[in-house]
């Protein structure tokens, strides 16, 4: 059914009518096809309206659409309406549309939506830069769990994480180098335990198997089972005391004691091995007081002592000498002997290290003695130094606080 309009000029009249809303736009269409948007936004169409639907609402139905404009996926469904009109005879077309989106709306929606894209975009990117390392990280913990230490990280990133890569590097550095120190210790425990168990062995053997051996030659078999086994137990007891003394509950008992009179009886304590040789012992012992644990210190000076003694050919000269300061005390203990080469100095003090084995071979002894000695010192808040050439004799300089 067409509605009938009677006015003098009906684009006016309906650009008066969209005026009144803000919502809403129109578009009118003559019985030619001819059509006309009254009221749209930058004059141009935001739902689209078919001919064929044009020509049924020239015919008098009347049209509904439910569309959504094609500019954007989440735009909202709009109701599109046409009704006939007639005006003075002739028939239109009106169809009523939403109005589009405004232009500010459309950039609002359009920007949040290149944002969320850039940033999940870069939080993808992000993830993978900082998961990336971590996994490399988690694979070579692994490697390291398995005991497997030959581990180094390429490192070119200047952050926390490649701060932590680098700590990673250093701690598998060190993993290794205490690996291999372990390795070593046990080698060198079967050996210096080993030697001693063959001799004893074998001479046990003879005696065994040869009863009928002459009396000074058996004399020499035991003698030779009795030092071996002194020098076994004096391996385990050194030892035994290295562990405990690298352990957090080695128990230390300071005293006030005469550091000159204990180095007096460490010295007579040595003195079936110095009388021996026919060496000459220089004192220089002024008397002072030293807060420490004196059985602890008494083993530093025996050790000390006995290595001058080992190393300085017969009729040699030992100088053990005292020097008091305010704060501390040194005591220097010199000797004349084989003294040590350079590139030896700086291990001697490792356990089970021998300087030039091929020289000492007949020198007993099983390298525990000097590491038992800095451990010792350190244990005081102490150090120790060394200086030697080859055939001009060692020095050695204990520095002990004396608060």
């Amino acid at each position: 059914m067409s509605r009938e309009v009677k006015t003098g000029n009906l684009e006016r009249f309906l650009e008066n009518s969209t005026g009144l809303s803000d919502d809403f736009a129109l578009t009118l269409f003559d019985d030619s096809g001819k059509s006309v948007s009254i009221g749209l936004l930058d004059g141009g169409e935001n739902v689209p309206i078919l001919r064929a639907a044009a020509e049924k609402v020239l015919q008098g139905e009347i049209y509904k659409s439910y569309q959504a404009s094609d500019w954007f996926v989440f735009s909202p469904v709009r109701i599109v309406v046409g009704v006939p009109l007639a005006v003075e005879g002739k028939s239109y077309a009106l169809f009523l549309k939403p109005k589009p989106v405004d232009d500010d709306r459309r950039i609002v929606i359009l920007v949040l939506s290149v944002v969320l894209l850039i940033g999940s975009a870069l939080i993808l990117i992000a993830s993978r830069y900082i998961v990336g390392p971590i996994k490399q990280l988690t694979r070579a913990t692994h490697l390291v769990a398995r005991g497997n230490f030959n581990i180094n990280m390429r490192v070119k990133r200047k952050d926390e994480l490649g701060l932590l890569t680098e700590s990673f590097n250093h701690m598998a550095g060190e993993l290794k180098q205490l690996e291999q120190m372990r390795q070593d210790f046990v080698s060198n425990v079967s050996h210096e335990i080993q030697s001693p168990l063959t001799s004893i062995r074998g001479f046990s053997k003879a005696l065994k198997q040869q009863p009928d051996l002459k009396e000074e030659v058996r004399d020499r078999y035991l003698g030779t089972i009795e030092r071996e086994s002194e020098r076994l137990s004096r391996l385990v007891d050194n030892l035994l005391q290295l562990a405990s003394l690298e352990s957090d509950h080695h128990p230390f008992h300071f005293t006030t004691f005469e550091l000159d009179e204990q180095l007096r009886r460490a010295v007579l304590a040595c003195e079936p091995q110095w009388a021996n040789k026919r060496l000459e012992i220089r004192l220089d012992l002024p008397k002072v007081k030293l807060t420490a644990d004196a059985d602890q210190m008494n083993q530093v000076w025996i050790n000390l002592l006995s290595n001058a003694i080992k190393f300085t050919p017969p009729q040699g000269v030992i100088h053990v000498s005292l020097t008091v300061y305010t704060d501390k005390v040194t005591v220097t203990i010199l000797d004349s002997g084989i003294g040590i080469a350079a590139e030896n100095k700086e291990r001697i003090f490792e356990r089970f290290y021998k300087a030039d084995a091929s020289r000492q071979r007949k020198i007993e002894g099983s390298g525990l003695g000097l590491a038992i000695v800095r451990k010792i010192i350190h244990l005081h808040n102490g150090s120790i130094t060394v200086k030697s050439d080859v055939g001009k004799g060692t020095e050695f300089t204990i520095i002990l606080p004396n608060h």
